[in-house]
């Protein structure tokens, strides 16, 4: 059989002792599913005056007083006790809740924002309009300007055939 070590734990106004052969088993045996030892509320005892009873009967929880009753009552008196008739104490009033903020600068920015938007779209109409006006200007002026070309170019055919003619008689002339 393994070893036996004692271990103790506060409970009231009792220390409670068990023989056990690890903390693990003493836990169980005190009914305690939280590890006691790592709070530091329980303990191995060593001392052959208080673990002479708990190896006796191994496993068996052993409960024992802590002091008599009489100084239990007066560790229990030593502070001093309120009196019977204590005023209550006047609670304030919770202060009163905040308005609701005003959606009032939220409606504005979204007004204006609404506004720039139909401007916006008024000055891309209008510079649409312009872009088709210059547009229609140019093709009328290409049409113009070929006209005009077509015109003097025909022109300077005739003065061309002109003049030609009449280097070849001049040529003819001086020849002869």
């Amino acid at each position: 059989m393994a070893k036996l070590k004692v271990f103790t734990t506060p409970i009231g106004f009792h220390d409670v002792y068990v023989a056990a052969p690890s903390r693990a088993a003493a836990l169980r045996a005190w009914g305690s599913d939280r590890d006691l030892f790592a709070r530091e509320m329980a303990r191995e005892v060593t001392d052959p005056a208080l673990t002479r009873a708990p190896l006796a009967e191994p496993g068996t929880v052993i409960r024992r007083s802590r002091g008599t009753a009489a100084e239990q009552f007066a560790a229990l008196s030593d502070g001093e006790t309120a009196p019977a008739n204590r005023k209550r104490i006047a609670r304030q009033p919770p202060p009163e809740p905040q308005p609701r903020p005003s959606p009032h600068a939220l409606d504005e920015a979204k007004a204006a924002l609404d506004t720039a938007i139909k401007r916006h779209r008024h000055d891309d109409a209008v510079a649409k309009a312009r872009v088709a006006e210059a547009e229609r200007r140019r093709r009328e002026l290409q049409r113009e300007h070929d006209r005009e070309a077509k015109n003097l170019q025909a022109a300077l055919d005739v003065a061309q055939a002109r003049y030609n003619r009449a280097v070849e008689r001049w040529r003819h002339d001086t020849d002869a």
